[in-house]
């Protein structure tokens, strides 16, 4: 790459720019920052009056599906889930050949040549969480990206955003984005990723309003041994699953919410961020002794959908038998989305270790199934399909 000296560092705090040695412009650097002698604009801030009614509404209230078959299918075929593959195939995601890890995973991974150094790659956002509660839901975001960077085997080190809102002038939407901007800084600051860039998008209107508050956020994370990499999908028959964190407590803005019930509404689950760090301190520990075959994270739509993710292998699909605890309501275990968790297999012979590395950090774990060689897709008695019909709706959604 060309490169030229364009300046160097002084110690006058003046920023001075020079054109053939003369001084076109001089200034106190003091004057150009933010926070300090720069102008700041306070704009006027209000809560939308309309959260408090969303967030009132019981969900407990609603009635259980008739049949969790038909829910996982409609959820695997919906846009926010399905297969994004005939979208991204149209574009070069084998950058000069160094793609590891395709996009479609938690994560895509690409190695530095001739080195064994990776980065690994991931863009977040759940709009509906940031509409109902825009602190929480940037927080949920950049607690996303960097859980995939953590299951392809990487640890997040920066972020870049692309900032989507609507007219900044009202002050529901400028109370929208201050409390992104909020949640954004608390969670960087926790999972130590500084945000080296980005951009803002106001004005996304229309006659009928504007649109959902969506900050997307690009994780960017370094893998110092990409062989030691992981993808999400499950890589051998009789292989066990294990279920990191804890499980669902609702289903405030859930996918299933939305499709089930045609609502959006409810508060979104909260982010522990010192909870996320020990997820990905147990994943760091597991990954670097090679106990890890597959590693996928719990978002939209929940432990259900994520178990199904994980049979369609680029090869074959597998099948699960599945079987665990519910506290509660069956469709907020399956389906309720949770922040903190992330779906791994490991060997069998393995087991008694990983379990010994997961009690050392002390964090919380279920053992929920096992990996079979047949596609029949077991759910405790909740869910009894074949996962190779759920990977025909997965890969023909979004069909151009």
């Amino acid at each position: 790459l060309d490169a030229v000296v364009i300046g160097k560092v002084t110690d006058d705090k003046l920023l001075r720019v020079m054109d053939q040695g003369e001084v076109c412009a001089e200034i106190p650097a003091y004057y150009l920052v933010l926070g300090g002698g720069a102008p700041v604009y306070e704009r006027e801030r209000k809560r939308p009056d309309w959260l408090d009614e969303l967030h009132q509404i019981d969900l407990d209230e609603l009635p259980e599906p008739d049949d969790y078959h038909d829910v996982l299918e409609k959820l695997i075929a919906s846009p926010n889930i399905a297969s994004r593959r005939e979208v991204y195939r149209q574009y070069d995601h084998m950058v000069q050949i160094n793609t590891h890890i395709e996009p479609g995973s938690d994560a895509a991974v690409i190695v530095i040549k001739d080195t064994c150094k990776a980065i690994a790659m991931s863009t977040d956002c759940n709009s509906r969480y940031c509409y109902l509660n825009p602190y929480e839901g940037a927080k949920a975001a950049i607690a996303e990206s960097a859980r995939n960077i953590v299951c392809s085997g990487g640890k997040p080190v920066a972020v870049t955003n692309c900032l989507n809102f609507g007219n900044p002038y009202k002050p529901q939407v400028y109370w929208t984005f201050s409390e992104v901007i909020r949640g954004m800084r608390d969670a960087c600051t926790v999972l130590k990723t500084p945000v080296t860039g980005g951009n803002v998008s106001f004005y996304n209107e229309n006659p009928q309003g504007a649109i959902y508050p969506t900050p997307v956020i690009g994780m960017l994370g370094i893998i110092d041994d990409y062989h030691k990499s992981v993808t999400q999908y499950f890589k051998s028959a009789g292989d066990t699953i294990i279920l990191l964190g804890v499980g669902a407590t609702g289903i405030g803005g859930s996918e299933y919410l939305r499709i089930m019930h045609g609502l959006i509404a409810g508060d979104v689950p909260t982010v522990d961020l010192e909870k996320e760090l020990e997820l990905h301190q147990v994943m760091y520990e597991l990954m670097d002794q090679g106990l890890v075959q597959s590693a996928h994270d719990c978002s939209e739509g929940g432990l259900a959908i994520a178990l199904v993710e994980s049979c369609f292998t680029p090869d074959q699909t597998f099948g699960i038998k599945a079987s665990f605890e519910i506290r509660g309501r069956s469709s907020t275990a399956l389906f309720g989305e949770s922040p903190g968790r992330i779906v791994i297999s490991v060997r069998t012979s393995d087991l008694p270790q990983v379990i010994q590395r997961i009690n050392h950090i002390q964090h919380l774990y279920t053992i929920i199934g096992q990996v079979t060689e047949n596609t029949t897709l077991s759910i405790n008695n909740l869910i009894r399909s074949d996962a190779r019909k759920l990977r025909e709706l997965w890969e023909s959604t979004l069909q151009f």
